[in-house]
This record gives structure tokens, sequence and C-alpha cells, in this order.
């Protein structure tokens, strides 16, 4: 990743969303390849592009549990006059030696078995007596309890085209062809197809460890009791489960008390198992805000490259954001508001992207739509502001959720979607097409 600092401009300057974004990803750089196991790079990106070594599947195999014939000793079969076959025996899966099908004899054959030499097609059991000379077959039964099937006669009651039911080699891909392209993320299709075609290992981008904090001693954990003037830590769980659902390996803190010593001693402590770290609170203009108190003259101490700028963004919520780099390895930090819907609306814009850039990703952001605006009344939106306001979108509408409060984590929790009110913009009327970023 990059080890140059933040630029820095005036205090009362106010930023853009699109200036903080773009210095944000100019910060960050993909991490450096390594080979992981199949099941270790679940969720990962691929560093290269995967050819298929062997054809699937590898060889003509049976798709259904029955028996394989000639086409010719089958023409003509029905319930009235059957085809009476020679049972020569089994083909089951992973049977090295195969049966030789001749003339007028059949071979029992299981659901994935090699198709025998000599065999055309296959008969499905349901069409045939199972060789146990009771009428038509609901299913083939186990050697074990029926070993006289897999030998005398099987009676055939209707005809099989060449090939039916049967797999042919390399239908699903060929040898040589390209099974998986360089900047795929890896999911379990794509984990199955890579261990069907005998890849053990893969070279990928690991999945980012993201370290994330809150600030706040008056923050208190779920299930302990509420003191006076103390709130629960939501941020830090809504953060870390964010970091997941973009892909990374998020690793929760939990709150810091408001002491800039505690709060520097712990992020160092975090740096050897982070790539990114996220904080939330602490980063306004007021006298308890630890966190642009304790990293605003970091780079002073630490290697050069490093520092953190603190900035006031033209947008709404979300206003006070701080960046840079932190540490020996220069390990990119965002330090984000304390205000629930804030923090959310701010990790959405700012930290997901730079999650998804560290896993190297080409395309690091959230879904845009344009949708028709449902509401009661006109939207207001600060001017000189871009506003995100949260919403449900569904057939080409969205409709807000709450109101503008930042506050608000109820409403949060019912939108799927934030509506984008341009800075230039101070109302929005109902039935008009408007910007929306889709979170689900």
């Amino acid at each position: 990743m990059s080890s140059a600092a933040p630029r820095t401009t005036g205090q009362d300057h106010l930023w853009s969303v699109d200036e903080h974004l773009e210095d944000i990803l100019a910060t960050v750089r993909p991490l450096e390849p390594i080979e992981l196991q199949l099941l270790d790079a679940q969720g990962c990106v691929l560093v290269e592009d995967v050819t298929v070594p062997v054809s699937l599947p590898p060889f003509d195999n049976s798709s259904m549990d029955g028996y394989a014939v000639r086409v010719a000793d089958v023409a003509g079969a029905s319930e009235e006059f059957p085809a009476v076959l020679d049972v020569v025996g089994d083909v089951a899966a992973g049977q090295a030696e195969l049966l030789h099908v001749g003339p007028g004899q059949a071979a029992r054959i299981m659901t994935g078995a090699p198709l025998p030499p000599g065999a055309e097609t296959v008969v499905p059991v349901e069409w045939t007596d199972g060789g146990l000379g009771e009428g038509p077959a609901t299913g083939m039964r186990a050697r074990a309890l029926a070993p006289e099937g897999a030998e005398g006669h099987v009676h055939v009651y209707r005809p099989a085209e060449a090939r039916a039911h049967v797999r042919a080699k390399g239908s699903d891909v060929k040898a040589g062809d390209r099974a998986l392209d360089a900047g795929t993320v890896l999911g379990p299709p794509q984990i199955a197809l890579l261990a069907a075609i005998g890849r053990g290992t893969v070279r990928v981008r690991p999945r980012p460890r993201v370290v994330v904090m809150s600030t706040g001693s008056e923050l208190v954990q779920p299930d302990e009791r509420l003191g006076d003037g103390q709130i629960y830590d939501s941020n830090s769980f809504a953060l870390t489960a964010a970091a997941r659902d973009a892909g990374a390996i998020a690793y929760r803190v939990g709150a810091v008390a408001d002491d800039a010593e505690t709060l520097r001693n712990t992020i160092e402590d975090q740096l050897v198992r982070a790539d990114l770290v996220v904080t939330t609170g602490g980063v306004s203009v007021g006298a308890y805000d630890v966190v642009k108190e304790a990293l605003s003259h970091v780079g002073d101490e630490d290697e050069a490259g490093s520092g953190i700028d603190f900035r006031k963004l033209a947008m709404q919520p979300g206003k006070p954001q701080g960046f840079g780099s932190i540490g020996p390895d220069h390990t990119p930090l965002l330090a984000l508001p304390g205000n629930p819907v804030s923090s959310y609306v701010s990790f959405e814009l700012f930290v997901r992207p730079a999650i998804r850039a560290l896993m190297g990703l080409e395309d690091v952001h959230r879904p845009r739509v344009t949708a028709k605006l449902t509401a009661g009344k006109a939207l207001t939106s600060p001017k000189g502001r871009r506003q995100f306001l949260r919403g449900t979108h569904a057939d080409g509408t969205v409709t807000p959720v709450g109101g503008a409060g930042s506050h608000l984590v109820a409403a949060l929790a019912h939108a799927d979607a934030l509506i984008v009110v341009p800075e230039d913009v101070e109302s929005v009327e109902p039935g008009t097409e408007v910007e929306v970023v889709l979170l689900g």
C-alpha cells in the first residue's frame, strides 16, 4: 500500500465526498497475493486465471441407475413385447475394470459409473423389471439384498436412443478451458469447481484484516447494566458486521475510554493483526474528542509518510472524518464520526470501498440506480451538502425511512438503500427521479 500521507488544507475547507474517497483509494493498495488451501481461500479474490487440467466429466458416465445396453437390442421394446437381455454384471462408480457389453447383453450401471465398452445407451431401471421378473421396477435393489439382480436376465420395456442418459466426457468443461478468471471472488460454487478439476490450493489476495474500535467513556457493552448517562455500544458491532459483509476478517475491540494515551496504546497493540483500522467517535471539535486528540500529531513521532488528517466533509450525515496511515507498516486508518447513522453511512461510502480495494477488486462500490421518490412531502436538504437519507427500494421506487437525524438507529435497521440528494439541491419533490445506493 502507498506510504504517502494524505493531502491537507486549511481547517475551514470543506472537502467533497468524492475528494475524500479519492484520497482514501489513492492510499490503499491491494494486499500481496498468497497461496491458500481451498477452504481458506473462500471469499478471497483470484490473482491468476485458472485453466482446466482435466475434462469434466473425465469419462462418459451414466446419469441414471439402470442398465447399459446396445441401442439395437432394445429397439421396439414394449411392456407387451419386452427385450430380454443377459445381465453380465455390475458397473459401479469408481470401478476400475469395466465389463464389455456385447449383443444381447446388459450391465447394471449406477449413477456416475463409466459407460462400459460396447454399451451405447443407458436404460433407467424404471423402464425394466430390475432383473427380478416382477414387472416394472420402482428402483434398483442393493446388490447385497438381491444378488440375483446382477446376473440372469432383465426385461426392458422401452427403447432408448443412442447416448440417452449418458453424460459425455468434457460436457461440463474441457481440458484447456479457462475455469475461472483472475479477479473472481471465490464462493462455494467456485471452490467446488476448483476441487473438481483437482486444484487443492489457489493463489489469491487474502481477505483484509480489519480492526474496529469505538471510543467513549459513556459506552457500555450489551448485556451489562446501564448507569446514569451511559448508552450501549452499537457502533463497534455494526461496523464489525459491515466489515465482514464487505469481505473482511473483522476484529471487534469494543469501546475505548476517552483517554488519548489509552487509545494510542490500544491502536498500537492492534496493528499486528490489522490491514486496516477503523475507529468510530471522537473526531469532531469537542473537548473529549479523543481520537482527534490522540492521532492528530501521530506522524510527528512515527515514521515518515504516516499521519492522520482530520477533515470536514460537505455531506450529511458524517461531516467530521479522519484518515491516514499509522505505524511502521503505514497501516491505513479511517476515523469515523460517533453518531450511529453517521458512522454507518461513512462506512458504506469510505470504508467498504477501502476494504474492497485491499481485496484487489476492480469494482469497489455498492450498486447505484435511479428510482422514483415516493414520499408524503418534499425532502429538504442543506445547501452545499450531499445528503444521504435512509430508504427502502422496490420496483423502481424508493421511500424514505425515518428522519434525517444521525442518531436514528431504528430507522437504519429498516433501510436497504441510501437516497442521495446532491449538494446543489435543497428540495426534492415526490415523484422525482433520485440516485439510490443499494445496501442489500
